[in-house]
């Protein structure tokens, strides 16, 4: 059954713009959304990078944690530090098991008198139920609002025509600002390796923010197809692609998220084999991979070393329109993560020669401001 017609599946409050705008739905995590628009995903992909784009990521679970020192309590759940974390700023952390692996990976920003989540849609259920069986006295409430993301490199002269102080905002910082009369939490963050915003409202109005945003001269819609490739040239993890209840984020190439203070104390779930990671390293490792010629390696596809022995698995894989060819990332097992590594990844029954690269594929290109 067409997306679009599928009862079953949930719907953002810009449903009907899509539709309206000619989107191709799909399902994806149990919502209808947006696979592309009618000018495809190249198109969409490479306006991102050169001008500006509006994405619907309102599937993505808003939840905000209040009483009780949030703060605290979360730090036992997560690697991060949320304790250090100062009023209208914001930090990418993971909730981890008992035994290191990522649970999901969140957003958390420190918005006046409670925290700010932003979780994945696959996982809100699992997320949701594991934050209130581990956060007595703190409320955890799911917030009713669409979220937006503006994303290119002339986002914020875009967004300007709506909130002209909204510019002036730092890389992963939030402040709230009125929106063609309606109230908004922006944060200076995204998903695509570029400068870029994200725009949390009340599901009410964000039909009418939408229609003003995409009413601005050069801002054009884009759907889940160009955020997947703008994501992986940018090296981004997808959760339940790169990033698991099996991963670690050591594993995963995200130790960076973890600072000193954290390192030092430990206290929160999965520490003994995260911090063992730390100082040991990691038995694997997740790559970036380039294999030769024009055909992209899929998720799942065998990666193989020299000997043709078995080193690891893609996991996501596609052409990457900036970086003009395939591009992969998967994990791989010891010295075969090391960058220009000679490895073959398995396409079509072919053995396909891949070289490791350092991620991200095309450098990012945020707006660090103090």
């Amino acid at each position: 059954m067409d997306a679009a017609r599928d009862n079953s599946l949930r719907r953002t409050p810009l449903h009907g713009l899509h539709e309206e705008l000619g989107a191709r739905m799909v399902p994806f995590a149990g919502w209808s959304m947006p696979v592309q628009y009618p000018t495809g995903i190249i198109a969409e992909h490479n306006h991102t990078r050169s001008g500006v784009s509006l994405f619907d990521v309102s599937h993505m679970g808003q939840v905000s944690l209040r009483g009780g020192d949030a703060a605290a309590a979360l730090e036992r759940l997560v690697p991060g530090d949320i304790m250090g974390l100062a009023p209208g700023r914001m930090r990418y952390t993971q909730l981890t098991n008992e035994a290191g692996g990522i649970i999901d990976d969140l957003m958390v920003t420190r918005a006046g008198d409670h925290l700010s989540l932003v979780i994945n849609a696959s996982r809100s259920d699992v997320d949701l139920a594991h934050l209130r069986a581990r956060l007595p006295g703190v409320e955890v409430e799911v917030r009713d609002h669409a979220l937006l993301a503006l994303q290119g490199p002339a986002a914020a002269a875009a967004l300007a025509r709506l909130a002209p102080g909204a510019a002036a905002l730092g890389f992963m910082s939030a402040a709230s600002f009125d929106l063609d009369g309606c109230p908004a939490t922006v944060t200076r963050s995204g998903y695509t390796g570029e400068d870029g915003f994200e725009i949390s409202v009340p599901a009410a109005g964000a039909e009418r923010i939408a229609r003003a945003l995409l009413a601005v001269e050069g801002v054009r819609p884009a759907g889940l197809g160009a955020r997947d490739s703008l994501r992986l040239e940018a090296g981004l993890c997808l959760y339940g692609n790169d990033i698991d209840e099996t991963t670690t984020p050591v594993e995963a190439g995200l130790a960076w998220t973890i600072g000193k203070r954290r390192r030092a104390g430990g206290g929160f779930a999965g520490a003994d084999t995260i911090l063992r990671q730390l100082a040991e390293g990691a038995p694997r490792r997740l790559a970036g991979l380039l294999p030769e010629g024009r055909a992209p390696a899929r998720a799942h596809a065998e990666i193989r070393d020299s000997s043709g022995s078995p080193v690891g698995t893609v996991t996501s894989g596609g052409f990457g329109p900036t970086a003009g060819g395939p591009v992969a990332m998967g994990y791989v097992a010891g010295a075969a993560a090391e960058p220009g590594t000679a490895l073959a990844i398995m396409v079509r029954d072919r053995a396909v020669p891949a070289r490791v690269t350092r991620l991200p594929f095309v450098p990012h290109r945020y707006v660090k401001k103090t």
